[in-house]
């Protein structure tokens, strides 16, 4: 016994490009056509083809395979807004929220013929366009971050469609973190190296970061002269050197303050250090880091000033020069900062990127060094009391001229040495503001990006929350 059934729907295209479609103002809907047949001659309305079909008109349930659950074409009702769209698009991804005909059951309404989804209405057509552009992720600008992704992992989207939606908002996914396979190393290395990690790497962090500023203000502060004796380095520098010979062999004073200071922070970093390099998961990796290098440099100069300065063979200039470059070193500890402060990860990152840009700078800057310092000799050759005996000594005047600096130890005489300097000046604000927008452009871009990336964690944290609850 055949059944025909009555099909009240709108035309099924046979074009790939229906697929999907939104219900769509030029057909009839339901209640326009129940309007014609009663012989109403009101006038039906036009539907949105973007925003699809308003809840507020009346829709009346048609008995008809139209609208049942495994129809091919289905009815999406998202708070109060109606999509259309074709089985066969949503099955294009099988293993999300709308490609699984068992995930999506729950949300169907017999009493309307649709499912409903008490979701964010304007996110959910970018959620449709990505099943119907076979997985273009584009997010609507009046659309925050935070609400797409919540949206996303409501529909179970998946972590490929995720990681695309990143990489269109400009986000470059970090390669994989390299763990060490052993529990206890592994322990360790996140109590060290990741202070998020618990409340005990806090506080590790913290204190790290007190010792690095102690360890600075210190270094700072034993350069002040004192009443009694003065320092090491202000009798060095006192003779108008780095490398001059001292006086007299420099000693350690093992009764000051300073040294207990410097010993207390020294056996920090050591430790620091050493834990960092035994839980490491790649040796090779971790003495290749620029910041483990510096953590090396900051603690070496300790052990090395300690056995040059208890020879008793060694009296030449040479040996305290090294011993003075070797206090110097200890200034770079102010980058062990950068391993805990976000802000200078983006400033490393931002000079790293814009070498180029700094390149070009220095290549203009060289350029425009030889010419103006030509200039300027030639200019002032004619004077008596004038400075400028050669091209290598205007190199200076023309460097801080067209920086904006201007310490007024050099000056030009002549007219036509001020004409030369005023040109330099305009030429040195023009060349310096040539590099700077794209270096603040690809500052905006890592912070932008560290800004995602936080966003993204957080919200991951809130959805582990929720799960576990």
């Amino acid at each position: 016994m055949n059944i025909e059934m009555e099909y009240f729907g709108p035309p099924i295209r046979d074009s790939e490009d229906a697929n999907g479609s939104l219900l769509m103002g030029s057909e009839l809907g339901e209640d326009d056509r129940d309007n014609k047949e009663r012989g109403d001659s009101r006038e039906t309305g036009r539907r949105s083809p973007q925003r699809g079909t308003p809840l507020g008109e009346t829709a009346i349930a048609v008995p008809s395979l139209y609208n049942h659950p495994y129809s091919p074409v289905i009815i999406i009702n998202v708070s109060g807004l109606r999509f259309e769209t074709y089985e066969s698009t949503l099955s294009r991804y099988p293993n999300t929220l709308l490609g699984n005909p068992d995930k999506r059951r729950r949300y169907f309404r017999p009493q309307t013929n649709e499912y409903f989804f008490d979701r964010h209405r304007t996110t959910f057509e970018s959620i449709l366009y990505i099943y119907q552009s076979r997985g273009k992720v584009k997010r609507p600008e009046a659309v925050p971050i935070d609400v797409f992704l919540r949206e996303m992992r409501f529909f179970e989207m998946g972590h490929e469609l995720l990681e695309e939606f990143w990489i269109g908002e400009g986000y470059e996914k970090p390669g994989e973190t390299l763990m060490p396979k052993n529990e206890t190393q592994r322990r360790l290395w996140e109590l060290i190296e990741y202070p998020d990690s618990s409340v005990a790497a806090r506080v590790i962090a913290f204190v790290s970061i007190a010792v690095i500023v102690i360890s600075i203000v210190s270094f700072c502060w034993e350069t002040v002269p004192s009443s009694s004796s003065p320092s090491l380095d202000s009798r060095s520098l006192s003779n108008g050197s780095l490398l001059s010979p001292l006086p007299e062999k420099p000693e350690t004073s093992y009764l000051t303050p300073f040294f207990w200071i410097e010993l207390g922070c020294i056996v920090w970093f050591t430790i620091e250090l050493l834990l960092r390099f035994a839980s490491c998961p790649s040796k090779l990796t971790f003495m290749a880091s620029f910041l483990n290098i510096i953590d090396f440099v900051a603690i070496a100069p300790f052990f090395v000033n300690l056995m040059l300065s208890d020879e008793n063979k060694s009296n030449s200039s040479m040996s305290f020069a090294v011993l003075r470059v070797l206090r110097l070193v200890r200034v770079f500890r102010i980058f062990k900062l950068s391993r805990h402060s976000v802000g200078l990860q983006i400033l490393g990152k931002t000079f790293r990127a814009s070498v180029q840009e700094f390149i070009l700078l220095i290549f203009f800057m060289c350029i425009a060094l030889v010419l103006f310092a030509s200039g300027m000799y030639f200019a002032e050759q004619g004077e008596h009391n004038s400075k400028f005996t050669s091209i290598p000594a205007s190199f200076w005047f023309v460097l801080v001229t067209m920086t904006t600096v201007g310490y007024g130890d050099l000056v030009p005489l002549s007219p036509q040495g001020k004409i030369v300097g005023s040109m330099c000046a305009l030429i040195g604000v023009l060349t310096l503001a040539l590099p700077v927008p794209i270096i603040v452009a690809n500052f905006k871009h890592f912070y932008r990006q560290e800004n995602r990336l936080a966003t993204m964690r957080s919200i991951g944290k809130e959805d582990d929350n929720y799960d576990d609850s």
